[in-house]
């Protein structure tokens, strides 16, 4: 029970990374850019003085690393972007079609067959979509179109990190050089998107929200995301991350009253994501499950029956 609760608060600790974009100032490119300094530096202190492991993984290892981080770069920028553009509630609905793409960019990084009930709901995802489209005030529509790019990048980068990590990559070393690849997206790309701001263009409590966001929406979410893995299945942990954009929209609700921008509409396109969300790893495992027993009874010889008994 205690993993279990852990879990649901990491998944709330997530959720806060667009409360906090909605909170800093800076335009969505300068807040990466010192999201992913502030990590890098957080990451690779932590590897090489706390743990003292060296922080280069070979020429190899730090190209790949740098590659994804680029991507992670460029999907943060368009999720704060979303943020910025509509609101949170908007940039979550969207993030939620991460299902939707993974369905085929997984099959197509790990050359394997796309699985048709992930197309079936995809098909709902869309329709979702549809329903969350055609209620988004226009002016939220750029916003929404820029998530749904996000959720896309999001799609992509897991599963070269997945790969990376099951071939023995140490996580809080890629975390640091990945962060490093994500600072180059950044910076390469705030002159054409900063809005003329200065990075330095701090306001109130930007400080205090750049840090939290780096530090532990970060650098400290990834660790413990590892740690619980020792202890719950990698089925139990995507189940509840999909929860991660309800329980952002909820506070969203509660902190900046968006409901009230909102047709009631707009809810039920997103309450069709999150079913096909919920429903993935369902079917999932039970198709995983049902395999897992074809094979064992195809390789063992099935057993004489018993007479029956009075329970059956």
């Amino acid at each position: 029970m205690k993993h279990y609760l852990q879990l649901h608060l990491l998944v709330l600790l997530l959720a806060t990374t667009a409360i906090l974009g909605e909170l800093i100032s800076l335009p969505a490119a300068g807040l990466v850019i010192w999201r992913t300094l502030f990590a890098a530096l957080g990451a690779a202190v932590w590897v090489g003085l706390v743990r003292r492991r060296p922080l280069w993984p070979g020429k190899r290892a730090a190209l790949a690393f740098l590659g994804i981080g680029f991507v992670v770069g460029l999907h943060w920028i368009c999720f704060f972007g979303a943020v910025k553009l509509a609101n949170i509630s908007v940039c979550l609905a969207g993030m939620a079609t991460i299902s939707l793409f993974t369905a085929f960019t997984e099959p197509l990084l790990e050359k394997r067959r796309v699985r048709p009930f992930e197309v079936l709901l995809g098909l709902l995802v869309v329709a979702g979509i549809g329903l969350v489209a055609g209620f988004v005030p226009r002016e939220h529509l750029l916003g929404l179109g820029v998530a749904l790019l996000s959720a896309f990048l999001a799609a992509i980068f897991p599963v070269l990190n997945r790969k990376l990590v099951t071939g023995g990559s140490d996580p809080l070393t890629m975390v640091a050089w990945e962060m490093v690849g994500a600072l180059t997206a950044a910076l390469l790309l705030f002159p054409f998107v900063g809005g003329g701001v200065s990075l330095l263009a701090w306001q109130g409590l930007d400080w205090l929200w750049l840090l939290l966001l780096a530090l532990v929406c970060t650098v400290f979410a990834h660790g413990f995301h590892i740690g619980l893995l020792k202890h719950l299945s990698a089925y139990t942990m995507n189940l509840a991350f999909n929860f991660e954009p309800l329980y952002g929209i909820l506070a969203a609700a509660l902190f900046f009253g968006e409901h009230k921008q909102l047709h009631p509409l707009f809810y039920a396109g997103l309450a069709t994501i999150l079913l096909a969300n919920v429903l993935h790893p369902l079917v999932q495992h039970r198709l995983q499950k049902s395999r897992g027993v074809a094979l064992a009874a195809s390789e063992k010889p099935s057993p004489p029956r018993s007479p029956p008994s009075l329970h059956e």
